[in-house]
């Protein structure tokens, strides 16, 4: 019995993915399970280690993941898979060197930066932390040298990912990001009483090190091995080509990260904490609805090219459908931010004032949740026209603005961690505008009645929602009740009310849930039903998706099809 289910897990384990459906199913279930276990990673950290002492920990990754992201991830998220997909179905032996001498290659660029890095962390990390006192800079500088040693297991994990996925085996890929994060969990639980803040740290190398070797194995049996030659080929230059675009955004996307932690540490030591905290939230919706459609959608696109009408037809459908989903719950996020914030982080010392700052952290990006998505839907547009200059040059303009409103907001205004969040929403909601514009002077006729109509459905559906949740939120808790917290309860007709009658102790952690699951049911109901009611094409069209997932038609992945499905850098980093 034992041996039959090892041999199925290995079946499975190793077997390709032949179909979009079975392919899309275990990327998008994957993904949502590793957010999951992302949340719980934080949790944990949450409940070891109070805002300050996080900080700490959270700041050590930005020069690790500034010199692995620019070096690695820029080249083998765009520009990998698609140069080894075309040479392996013409020579699979020199697909397979090109492997090789891109690992190295890899290698070689990455050791000598992080060598430098190691000499120099102290100082570097000086400039960056102006806010942060020498003791609390020296603890950034022990855990990021740490993690500076676990990138090199990423470095040759993600020619691994680039391989299987490649050779349409998608299950591995996804199931590595697991394994960082299942790392830093078990380190942080069994190490901390011993290393103290360190233990994430080691944890985060000991996950590093399974996301590569359970990639490994599964290469080695595929075909891959090592090489002895580091002198690119042709393919090796031709993905050095093809990323430089892809290198050149990661890097302006990395300086913004810096300069947000910069400024974060002089707001105060906490702050980054909340900040991030509140990112690993708001990225779930815009990984599952916003990424997961755009995915879908540019195989689509990329063959429709030649009918524009029929492409406009599948766009325009892509964008309605991501905004019916974001646009709930960006709502959701904002009215309920408090009570979701305390259910997944709260803890004897992630305390009240933690609690309320992360949670308008969390509001100023739910802002922006819809508009990120909708950048990652017109960005695969603009790639399936063979465009790729076009989203790179709007993205540069838009973090170029971000970094500006950051540095206003902080410097000038002196406002809280939560304007840098807010900044980074305003910045998607212009770079989705100038994206729109753009992509309709190419294909006329996006911008258009049905457009308008669409967009007034929806927030005739949303607003109703949003308001009612609000005040069934408000209603419902005692403690708004007792510290008069909310207009509703300076209501004269309400005045003379026994609230102990139907109110909630939220202080309770049963309560607290049973509001919140309770309060987000209603506003999902009206919201659906508002839907239906003005007879949403989104709505029927989520319906259709869900009969498909029930009672699916296997379609085959194309050919063609290079999309990388690879999990996003957050999957494997704890910001």
């Amino acid at each position: 019995m034992f041996d039959k289910i090892l041999t199925n897990g290995r079946k499975l384990l190793y077997s390709s993915q032949d179909t979009v459906l079975s392919a899309a199913s275990i990327i998008m279930i994957m993904s949502v399970t590793s957010r999951i276990l992302g949340l719980v990673r934080q949790r944990f950290l949450a409940l070891y280690f109070p805002p300050v002492k996080l900080s700490l920990f959270f700041a050590a990754f930005r020069l690790p993941d500034l010199i692995f992201e620019i070096l690695v991830f820029g080249a083998f998220s765009s520009a990998f898979i698609p140069v080894f997909a075309r040479v392996f179905k013409k020579n699979k032996k020199k697909a397979w060197e090109t492997a090789g001498r891109t690992l190295n290659i890899g290698l070689l660029l990455f050791i000598p930066f992080a060598i430098i890095v190691l000499i120099w962390t102290r100082q570097i990390y000086r400039l960056m932390l102006p806010g942060f006192t020498d003791f609390e800079v020296n603890q950034v500088v022990v855990i990021a040298r740490i993690l500076i040693f676990a990138q090199i297991f990423f470095v040759m994990s993600y020619v691994f990912t680039g391989i299987l996925e490649s050779l349409r085996h998608f299950l591995v890929p996804a199931v590595a990001p697991l394994f960082y994060n299942l790392g830093i969990i078990l380190g942080t639980f069994f190490l901390t009483p011993k290393f103290g803040i360190l233990a994430p740290a080691i944890g985060a190398a000991l996950g590093a090190f399974g996301h590569f070797s359970i990639q490994f194995f599964p290469s080695l049996k595929l075909g891959f091995r090592f090489s002895k030659i580091v002198r690119p080929n042709e393919e090796v230059k031709r993905v050095g080509r093809l990323a430089i675009p892809r290198m050149i955004d990661v890097s302006v996307e990395q300086v913004q990260k810096t300069v947000e932690l910069t400024l974060a540490s002089l707001i105060s030591t906490a702050s980054y904490t909340y900040y991030t905290f509140a990112n690993t939230l708001q990225v779930l919706p815009v990984s599952l609805f916003g990424t997961s459609l755009a995915k879908a959608s540019l195989p689509v696109l990329s063959s429709q090219t030649g009918n524009l009408s029929q492409f406009r037809k599948t766009l325009m459908t892509a964008i309605y459908q991501v905004l019916f989903l974001t646009f709930p719950t960006a709502t959701l996020l904002i009215v309920l931010r408090i009570p979701i914030v305390r259910l997944i982080y709260g803890t004897s010392i992630f305390d009240w004032q933690a609690t309320v700052q992360t949670g308008l952290v969390l509001s100023a990006f739910a802002v922006g949740v819809p508009f990120q998505s909708m950048v990652t839907i017109f960005s695969r547009a603009f790639f399936a026209l063979h465009d790729t200059k076009t989203p790179v040059v709007v993205s540069l303009g838009g973090m170029a603005l971000g970094i500006l409103g950051d540095i206003v907001g902080v410097k000038i205004f002196s406002l809280p961690v939560w304007i840098l969040a807010f900044s980074f929403s305003a910045e998607m909601l212009i770079e989705s505008f100038i994206l729109f514009i753009l992509l309709n002077k190419r294909i006329e006729g996006i911008y258009s009645k049905d457009t308008f109509k669409h967009l007034v459905k929806l927030l005739i559906s949303v607003l109703p929602s949003g308001l009612t949740m609000y005040f069934l939120l408000k209603f419902f808790d005692r403690s708004v009740w007792v510290k008069r917290l909310s207009f509703i309860t300076n209501l004269q007709v309400l005045r003379n009310i026994q609230f102990e009658r139907f109110v909630l102790d939220t202080r309770y952690t049963v309560n607290l849930l049973a509001l919140t699951l309770f309060v987000a049911l209603v506003g999902a109901i009206i919201f659906l039903a508002i839907s239906l009611l003005l007879r949403s094409e989104e709505l029927q069209n989520f319906l259709t998706l869900i009969k498909r997932i029930i009672r699916p038609k296997i379609l085959a992945i194309p050919a063609k099809e290079e999309e990388s499905l690879s999990p996003t850098t957050s999957d494997t980093t704890p910001s």
